[in-house]
């Protein structure tokens, strides 16, 4: 018998104080459980039961050997489970991080979804807009609206792309521009994960401009800079769902229609697997289906 299964059959039989009730719960026999206690008694040096015709109860030295094992099996047991499950394409965790205005309106129906055809999976999901270290903050995937990655290191998968516009306050002078030139640093306002500036590259087709955004104003929310937009502080450069009930109000306008910024895209972020465990890659071709649709009735 393996210590593993020893020390399981001592802490059932510290628990229970009945040698034939463990004996029922892991299906051996009485003998067997008397024969595992004994050569654990025997490999420690100590007596850890007293037993009677009666009754079994733990001696001093049982009581404290319990009290410091449990923990360690309950955190076997736990890595054990979690390990297994990691293996399941139903069943286990998935810690998920997500931009904000994203995560509110692209993945209830997807989790909903999900859990729906597979309702063991159970989800941590955590939402910022800022970046994150998906390594070492323990994610097993990342949603992100990017370009493609400078991080050799990090494995990505393309969803679909995510059209962007530039969009400012109806009535304002800004509504009324016919080139980007027209435009100065201040008037435009940043989106950035860490609240910085960015640099624009604009494109009617045939030639391009470079703004620099963010000297007056930038924010790490889409929500913020769609806001700030609409109040008349400037022009925002943001992705379709972030802004598009503000569009359907009249809010903001979309504003130089002839330029556009270089493609985006929804895409998936991953640790450097081998491979991916497959409860990662089952939610990532449920996601794949789902959120191109999505993507577009909420933009």
């Amino acid at each position: 018998m393996n210590d593993y299964k020893v020390l399981k059959t001592f802490l059932l039989a510290a628990e229970k104080r009945n040698f034939a009730q463990v004996a029922r719960e892991l299906d051996m026999t009485p003998a067997a459980v008397t024969r595992a206690i004994a050569a654990l008694e025997n490999d420690l040096g100590v007596q850890l039961f007293v037993r009677t015709t009666r009754q079994v109860s733990l001696t001093t030295d049982g009581a404290i050997f319990a009290a410091q094992v449990q923990p360690a099996m309950t955190a076997l047991e736990t890595a054990r489970r979690d390990v297994m499950n990691a293996h399941k394409t139903d069943e286990g965790r998935l810690r998920i991080s997500a931009p904000t205005w994203l995560g509110k309106t692209l993945l209830p129906p997807i989790l909903s979804g999900f859990r729906e055809r597979f309702p063991k999976m159970c989800f941590e999901i955590s939402l910022s807009d800022g970046l994150v270290d998906i390594v070492d903050d323990d994610y097993d995937l990342a949603i992100r609206i990017s370009s493609q990655p400078s991080d050799k290191f990090t494995i990505w998968r393309k969803i679909c792309p995510v059209p962007r516009i530039l969009v400012a306050a109806p009535g304002s002078r800004f509504a009324e521009m016919q080139h980007p030139n027209e435009l100065t640093p201040d008037e435009c306002m940043a989106y950035s994960g860490e609240s910085r500036r960015e640099n624009w590259i604009l494109s009617d087709g045939g030639s391009s401009v470079n703004i620099s955004a963010g000297r007056a104003f930038s924010a790490n929310s889409g929500e913020v800079l769609a806001d700030m937009a609409a109040d008349g502080a400037g022009v925002a450069l943001l992705p379709g769902f972030n802004i598009a009930e503000h569009l359907r109000t009249g809010r903001l306008v979309h504003v130089l229609r002839g330029w556009a910024p270089p493609e985006l895209w929804l895409t998936l972020y991953y640790p450097p697997y081998q491979a991916l465990p497959p409860r990662i890659a089952s939610f990532s071709k449920f996601f794949e289906e789902q959120a191109p649709p999505l993507m577009v009735s909420i933009g």
